[in-house]
């Protein structure tokens, strides 16, 4: 037999290694959804009366749904559609566009996959904020199990978690990162162990495995079912973030982890809370910290404060993610963006972000006070992106995978069956703060639209006054003018004219550099551009020279950078000392827009005078650039 070399080992033990780290990111999200979901699946207002069969049936939705949704849709369908190993529901857009451009689909085809795209990103937003919000306030509630003494102290302390977890966001994740997977893996390991204590009393709620009494609940409560589907889809949401995350660490580890921590934990504490209720039908009012003997409550609480924490915290991080790829595909304003890692590109803080997400936050926690009241407001948003994610997923198998249609059909039609009855279930919740949510996700989606459409109308101004620019340097050449030694870099959306900088600085300078670049800075839809693609250029005598770089949306533009590789394909002798940047920044005033309601077009001019400038953005040198104004 052979022996396990060291070479062997070494691939195994980094598979192991980004399992357990994927664990700690991944999963903090639906690995904390114990803390509330089958107390709120028990909530006495859903006016089910608990007995044995209606405690196995709640065990078997959840069970159920953690297979239908999470393990088949997520974990075994959708982590397949990777866009060069990037996941979420921007790179699935892209994926999906890709799939109908390459099939020649029509046009309504791609306004469709950008509109389903737009609004799951926009529903991502909504979720961000309640998410922190009833992990952390429901960890901390568990005090109240212990003594009711702590009572007063619920919010001040949740508020106090909350701030300083924001306040830490601006020195990145990298460190605090290095302990999420253990401290991920005691507390799976602890949910485990306490649903098993448990079931070991009542083995009888193992019988919830069949999905017979999840028919058989849904039948007998037929008035009661939509209100405790609401319940039952707590114990999945965070399924999202699987596939949202698929670009740190593989859909092999995270399936890895699934499958070998997080799935059997979930499940037997689900169960074991079950096997509680059975055994003593008071526990209802708290049954996860009822698991646990008095001594062990506040012991717990600390640990599942960290475990809500780390949940925070990667939603915080996607929310981070998130926007800086709207960003850079076109749908928001350049915003600052401060890299936290040396090392990892995806490890950003985004003061703006971050600190309107804070606000919303602890808003919530002073507006609803509760994990119970929250809950009203949570699934709703999640539910919508699941719908989003479904439908992008299964136009992916059908035009690029060429999946059989009817294959595709049936399984579009199980999932968005699940998928809608759930979103119907969370929409019974929008009048007691099911609102708040929706109403994040369509300003976010305001935004998005207006900023695309607007600056879609600038181009098009802009373009209209357009100077053509060979025979611009044509002319040029007929009737030189005065040349200064160096390199002028105009930045443009359009190398195919002369950019407004470089006719202002001929205008009032009268002066052209020994050499200028035309330059191009281009956003594609796929997450990372090769070394070999990045650059193009092409010399136009004079000294002239049209430039395109291109980067992904997962990758952070760099003209310095970009200006190195031209330097060594071409040969062309940039000195960075002797090179100056040209940017024009237009000032919109609201009516300058025809084909635009006033009131977008305020927002509009609002998120451009609230840009940050392109020499932050593309990460010029301050003291080498030159800003030109201009009003379309």
């Amino acid at each position: 037999m052979k022996s396990l070399t060291a070479t062997d080992a070494a691939p195994q033990t980094i598979k192991g290694a980004l399992a357990l780290a994927a664990l700690g990111v991944v999963y903090g999200d639906i690995g904390t959804s114990p803390l509330y979901a089958f107390k709120e699946c028990l909530n006495p207002e859903h006016g089910v009366v608990l007995g044995e069969a209606a405690v196995l049936g709640l065990l078997s939705l959840i069970f159920w749904a953690l297979t239908l949704v999470v393990t088949l849709k997520y974990v075994v369908f959708v982590l397949r559609a990777d866009h060069d190993g990037e996941g979420g529901i921007m790179a699935l857009q892209a994926l999906a566009r890709h799939a109908v451009v390459q099939t020649g689909g029509r046009p309504w085809l791609l306004t469709f996959v950008a509109a389903v795209g737009l609004t799951g990103a926009s529903m991502f937003f909504g979720d961000s904020l309640i998410t922190p919000a009833i992990s952390v306030l429901s960890a901390v509630e568990g005090l109240n199990v212990a003594t009711p003494i702590f009572q007063p102290y619920i919010i001040p302390l949740t508020l106090a978690v909350l701030v300083g977890l924001f306040l830490v966001q601006r020195f990145g994740t990298g460190t605090v990162g290095k302990v999420f997977g253990p401290v991920m893996v005691v507390w799976f390991l602890t949910l485990a162990v306490l649903g098993l204590q448990h079931i070991a009393v009542h083995p009888q709620v193992l019988q919830a495995l069949n999905p017979v009494w999840a028919g058989e609940f849904l039948a007998a409560h037929p008035a009661q079912s939509i209100a405790v589907l609401g319940s039952v889809f707590l114990a999945v949401t965070g399924g999202e973030a699987l596939y949202a995350d698929m670009g740190h660490f593989g859909p092999t580890a995270i399936r890895q982890a699934w499958f070998a921590v997080a799935l059997p934990a979930l499940v037997l504490n689900y169960f074991g809370q079950g096997a509680l209720v059975l055994g003593d039908p008071s526990a209802i009012d708290n049954p996860f910290y009822r698991l646990l003997p008095s001594w062990g409550v506040v012991p717990m609480v600390v640990l599942a404060a960290a475990a809500t924490v780390i949940a925070s915290q990667a939603v915080i991080s996607g929310a981070f993610s998130l926007t800086a790829q709207a960003m850079r595909m076109g749908y928001l304003p350049r915003l600052k963006i401060v890299q936290t890692s040396g090392q990892e590109v995806g490890q950003i803080y985004m003061p703006v972000v971050n600190w309107l997400l804070a606000i919303g936050v602890v808003a919530l926690v002073l507006g609803f006070r509760s994990s119970s009241a929250l809950s009203s407001a949570y699934g709703i948003a999640v539910s919508v992106t699941m719908v989003t994610t479904t439908l992008l997923a299964a136009m992916v198998a059908r035009r690029l995978w060429n999946w059989n249609r009817a294959l595709v059909a049936l399984g579009s039609f199980v999932f968005l069956g699940v998928d809608i009855l759930f979103l119907i279930a969370n929409s019974l919740k929008i009048a007691d703060g099911g609102w708040l949510p929706l109403l994040v996700a369509a300003l976010v989606l305001g935004l998005f639209t207006s900023w695309a459409k607007g600056r879609r109308l600038v181009l098009g101004i802009v373009a209209a006054d357009r100077i053509e620019l060979e025979p611009f340097v044509e002319s040029l050449m007929r009737d030189p003018p005065h040349r200064v030694k160096g390199t002028a870099v105009f930045l443009t959306s359009d190398t195919h004219n002369a950019p407004h900088a470089l006719l202002h600085n001929l205008k009032h300078n009268q002066v052209l550099h020994q050499r200028i670049l035309i330059l191009q800075v281009e956003a594609t839809d796929t997450p990372r551009v090769e070394a070999a693609h990045r650059i193009s250029a092409t010399d136009l005598g004079a000294g002239f020279w049209r430039v395109i770089a291109r980067h992904g949306f997962m990758e952070e533009p760099n003209v310095p950078e970009y200006l190195k590789v031209l330097s060594y394909q071409k040969g062309i002798g940039i000195d960075a000392m002797t090179t100056s940047f040209f940017v024009s920044r237009e000032t919109v005033a609201t009516g300058a827009l025809p084909g635009m309601s006033r009131a977008r077009q305020a927002v509009f001019a609002w998120l451009h005078r609230n840009s940050s400038r392109a020499s932050d953005y593309y990460n010029l040198p301050q003291n080498r650039v030159v800003e030109f104004g201009r009003r379309p």
